[in-house]
């Protein structure tokens, strides 16, 4: 994905010699490549390799420049014309210390499926854009802005404000103190929101809490043994693709199965994608997928 877009630097494109059935995806690298001036390097796979770090990488790996984020100065309103017509409200997730970059990419991805329409991140004690969370996107990362901020409880306040609702995720409802906690079957809203996700290990802090507006969960369909009390992040996707569920329905499912990640230690499994390293080239250039 990163090769056929144009928000990075592109410098070298290396494949493994000898490509066999991947012949024709190959071949539309070396393309898009061209089209872009990129040179292609034709290398054995422990070449491959060494230059990916020992991580997966299917016989392709470009080198590019990093991707950052982008401050919210830089934001500019999302248009709201199409078919969902100028009455549907905005959606935008924000994660307050997302630190796997598994979980990171599975979030934009599920962002990027379902329709979310800005994802704001915090800046302390939060995962960059690395390769890795590029390449758990699914390539999401490569064609969706994603922003932070370093005051995430001063945004959130400065939204309310401005007549936006807050709505937080958690994952044990006895836990919330002085919020209203509900399902996401239940969730309906009729103005501006914003989702709030927490962090894998603590979930939302409690002054992020505090800020919130109601709690979202899911309720389990039977009784949990312990340590099996959550879902995985990554499941938002295939329940949002239920053909009966209109786009609020979607998106509420996305934000109560984010509550998940109060519980879970690592995130999506990896996807398919092209391989990431660190370049020599230039200050802080990295091979992407």
């Amino acid at each position: 994905m990163a090769l056929s877009q144009s928000r990075r630097d592109l410098f070298r494109l290396f494949l493994k010699e000898g490509a066999g059935a991947r012949r024709l995806v190959t071949s539309e690298f070396v393309l898009q490549a061209a089209a872009r001036g990129v040179p292609v390097h034709r290398v054995q796979r422990r070449e491959l390799d060494a230059l990916c770090r020992g991580r997966v990488h299917q016989g392709v790996c470009l080198e590019a420049s990093p991707l950052r984020f982008k401050s919210l100065e830089e934001a500019e309103e999302p248009e709201l014309g199409g078919e969902e017509g100028p009455n549907r409200q905005l959606v935008w997730l924000v994660l307050e210390q997302i630190q796997d970059p598994m979980n990171l990419g599975a979030l934009l991805r599920s962002a990027y499926f379902l329709g979310v329409d800005r994802v704001v991140t915090s800046q302390r004690d939060s995962c960059p854009l690395t390769p890795t969370v590029s390449k758990a996107s699914s390539g999401a990362m490569e064609v969706f802005d994603v922003y932070s901020t370093d005051d995430l409880r001063s945004f959130l306040k400065a939204k309310a404000a401005e007549g936006w609702e807050v709505v937080g995720t958690v994952s044990k409802p006895e836990e919330v103190e002085n919020v209203p906690v509900i399902s996401c079957s239940e969730f309906r809203w009729n103005k501006p929101i914003i989702i709030v996700i927490g962090n894998e290990g603590d979930g939302l802090s409690l002054e992020t809490q505090r800020l919130c507006h109601r709690m979202l969960a899911i309720p389990p369909g039977r009784a949990l043994h312990p340590g099996i009390e959550s879902l995985n992040v990554s499941v938002a996707t295939g329940l949002g693709q239920d053909e009966g569920w209109d786009r609020t329905q979607r998106s509420a499912a996305a934000a109560a199965l984010g509550a998940s990640l109060a519980e879970e230690k690592r995130g999506a499994s990896p996807s398919q994608g092209l391989a990431c390293r660190e370049s020599p080239l230039l200050p802080q250039p990295r091979a992407v997928g």
